[in-house]
């Protein structure tokens, strides 16, 4: 009997223990600097998007945030690295649409699973893909191009990275317009932006952030938005739905905050709550002024949003064809 009660009380001081501990380490969150990982090179939306949060976020949280580029395999390469990395909050993705939506419907051998590996947090912003060709390129409206497209030239287009929604954007023009349009993928938007200017492709479909310096700066023109509606933005740039007719004709680069599998629900409430604000105010005027849509999200409307996307480009993939080799 007494071994018994021995048992007994040491079982209540453990759970007593057990529940001082836990509350008081994720109170203790974050203790030491956060790594926020992007799957692409540097001067991509997703890329513009971490670092207008990073700093903000880093003080609001009391610790340093700081962006990792990690390129390569269409964003598999940067998006592995943190689903292996320790599920403690230290180590976050910043997920967009082709690691998490698109990768695993399509890329064979991916090591990793979006819905099993990782945790969705919080959205960051969602931008329209800017149609954009050089300066000097010989047409300069929407209706223009496409009547280049129709005369079937030898034309080639640039993507971020195959199986990226500016590539997908490329691959219905094709199947529309022109069959000898040839995909140069690149290792990111700004590789893919420097070869444009350069004009060593004719056209890409970049983030509207990751545009609009160059266009701003005379090297690149606007031609058309990817979006179902205008950007508030750029009113004043049509879509390529309205002018083409094609009303599925929707694509959009969207930016959010994930974790490795198994990092404790109260860190990931934390940190959606603490970048809910920080998007609003004061990083939702700058985002949106750079484009980008600002829509503050719970983790469960979030996850929702990954969902409804994941399940909209294989429906894409389907009727474009695309594969990965």
């Amino acid at each position: 009997m007494r071994a018994t009660h021995m048992l007994a009380a040491g079982m209540v001081a453990a759970a007593v223990t057990v529940a001082t501990v836990v509350p008081g380490w994720s109170q203790a969150y974050p203790s030491r600097t956060i790594q926020l990982v992007v799957a692409y090179a540097a001067g991509g939306t997703g890329d513009i998007v971490s670092r207008s949060v990073a700093d903000k976020l880093g003080a609001a949280l009391g610790q340093s945030v700081v962006v990792e580029n990690r390129a390569g395999a269409s964003g598999a390469i940067g998006t592995y690295s943190v689903t292996s990395a320790a599920p403690d909050g230290y180590t976050l993705l910043v997920g967009q649409t082709g690691e998490i939506a698109v990768n695993q419907h399509w890329l064979k051998g991916l090591n990793y699973d979006p819905d099993k590996d990782l945790m969705p947090i919080a959205l960051a912003a969602v931008v329209p893909l800017a149609l954009v060709v050089p300066t000097k390129a010989p047409y300069s409206t929407l209706p223009e191009f496409l009547t280049a497209l129709k005369a079937k030239p030898k034309m080639t287009f640039a993507s971020a990275g195959i199986g990226t929604p500016g590539h997908f954007a490329g691959e219905l023009l094709k199947i529309q317009f022109d069959d000898n349009l040839t995909h140069v993928p690149y290792k990111g938007a700004g590789p893919a932006l420097n070869d444009l200017i350069g004009n060593h492709v004719d056209f890409y479909f970049p983030g509207f952030p990751a545009a609009a310096p160059h266009v701003k700066g005379g090297t690149l023109k606007i031609l058309a938005l990817s979006s179902a509606k205008r950007s508030p933005a750029a009113p004043d740039i049509p879509t390529v739905a309205e002018v083409t007719g094609n009303k599925d004709y929707d694509f959009t680069l969207w930016a959010g905050i994930f974790a490795p599998r198994g990092t404790p629900q109260t860190v990931i409430d934390r940190l959606n709550k603490e970048i809910n604000k920080v998007i609003e105010d004061p990083g939702k005027a700058r985002l949106e002024a750079a484009g980008a849509v600002v829509t503050p999200m719970s983790v469960a409307q979030f996850k929702d949003f990954v969902q409804n996307e994941s399940a909209k480009y294989l429906r894409v993939i389907k009727q474009t064809g695309v594969t990965s080799q």
